[in-house]
């Protein structure tokens, strides 16, 4: 038996790494406009929301009439470069190997433009393991919203009660709960503690860990 038979995984934090290559490409953008660079730890709290909300915090409010030209130069310099050093975290392939054969089956919802995600995935070699792939741009709504979530159940035709979201931040614990489904929160992820602040009940800490909770739920 399983519990969940259709995980939405969010990407950047979650499924991938992708911490690095975000940090590189804001850096380019903020070195553009005269300043310095951020830390890849710094760079992973501006995440969750898409390209042009990461942009504008990276590059402030007081330079607002540069946003556009800074999601565009960032847009330019990701797409180049979004898969330098960006891989799958620990486990989760093993998780596709073991989950799939059992009639599990996986879509990503993320507020990444979907073309990018469909590339990024494409070259890791993980794009047809995937039910569905939702971007920032799919639908006029994206996360927090639940359009993509029902899209996903949708194309799987499954219930809300078959599925489960992973996700690494408040924005994915938020989606879950306008969609009305389960939630785990994955702590090696970008924002563990915003999970944490949240008061989620279920967390995990590695691959396997999330695997015994899509076998056969929280305990």
């Amino acid at each position: 038996m399983i519990r969940y038979s259709v995980v939405l995984l969010d990407l950047d934090g979650t499924l991938l790494d992708t911490r690095l290559d975000l940090a590189a490409s804001t850096n380019h953008v903020r070195q553009i406009f005269g300043l310095p660079a951020l830390a890849s730890s710094d760079v992973e709290r501006l995440v969750g929301h898409g390209a042009r909300v990461l942009v504008e915090r990276a590059l402030g409010a007081e330079r607002s009439a540069h946003f556009d030209e800074g999601v565009k130069r960032f847009l330019e310099h990701y797409g180049e470069h979004c898969v330098d050093q960006t891989a799958p975290y620990p486990g989760m392939i093993d998780l596709f190997d073991s989950l799939a054969p059992l009639g599990v089956r996986f879509a990503v919802l993320t507020n990444k433009p979907e073309r990018l995600t469909r590339k990024i995935l494409d070259a890791l070699g993980l794009l047809p393991r995937l039910a569905a792939v939702v971007g920032g741009d799919t639908f006029p709504e994206r996360k927090p919203h639940p359009r993509g979530a029902q899209h996903v159940l949708e194309v799987c035709h499954s219930t809300r009660s078959e599925a489960l979201l992973a996700g690494d931040s408040p924005v994915d614990v938020e989606t879950a709960l306008a969609a009305k489904i389960a939630f785990c929160g994955v702590l090696w992820g970008f924002d563990p503690d915003g999970l944490r602040a949240r008061g989620i009940d279920v967390l995990a800490r590695d691959a396997a860990e999330l695997g015994g909770i899509i076998r056969e739920g929280a305990r």
